[in-house]
């Protein structure tokens, strides 16, 4: 049996944003214990041009959120980028859970050869729906989440790779 788009997708990313919500808890609960103002640790950044804690998961949403929403047609999503808080970011993470859950099947499935433009500020990049899951999707989801995890690691949250991997 032949994997389907809809299983490289959907659950992946619910999956990934799970493992995400719980690296932020773990950072909440560590600015908590060590009394860090939290924004200190959502506002971090690895070097000065890199984006924000808060832009990661941001980044992450919308990777998951966006790839789903060009394979099966739906209409955008829209979330304001507007998070602070570790709050406001699991509120985030729990509406594209939500968003994600409420994608049928049948939608996503047999769309590995459609056409998909991933719209961009230079233009436009084509794919086909295979193309921008595999080529695309999941390098970029992930690579937010990692990004995510070591900004909470150089801060020195007690994270470990179970804790990426969403504890397995």
């Amino acid at each position: 049996m032949a994997t389907e788009l809809y299983d490289l997708t959907v659950p992946v990313f619910i999956r990934g944003l799970q493992a995400l919500s719980g690296l932020l808890e773990k950072g909440a609960a560590f600015a908590q214990e060590k009394g860090i103002d939290p924004l200190t640790l959502t506002s971090a950044r690895l070097i000065p041009d890199m984006a924000p804690l808060t832009s990661q998961v941001q980044f992450a949403s919308d990777t998951a959120k966006g790839c789903v929403i060009r394979l099966g047609q739906f209409d955008p999503v829209p979330m304001p980028d507007n998070e602070q808080s570790f709050g406001d970011l699991q509120a985030r993470i729990a509406k594209t859970i939500a968003f994600l859950d409420s994608v049928p099947r049948d939608m996503i499935d047999g769309r590995e050869d459609a056409d998909v433009v991933l719209k961009v500020p230079n233009g436009e990049i084509p794919f086909t729906g295979r193309s921008h899951v595999l080529g695309f999707s999941l390098a970029n989801f992930y690579f937010h989440i990692s990004m995510a995890y070591a900004l909470l690691r150089q801060a020195g949250v007690p994270i470990g790779k179970i804790d990426y991997l969403g504890g397995i």
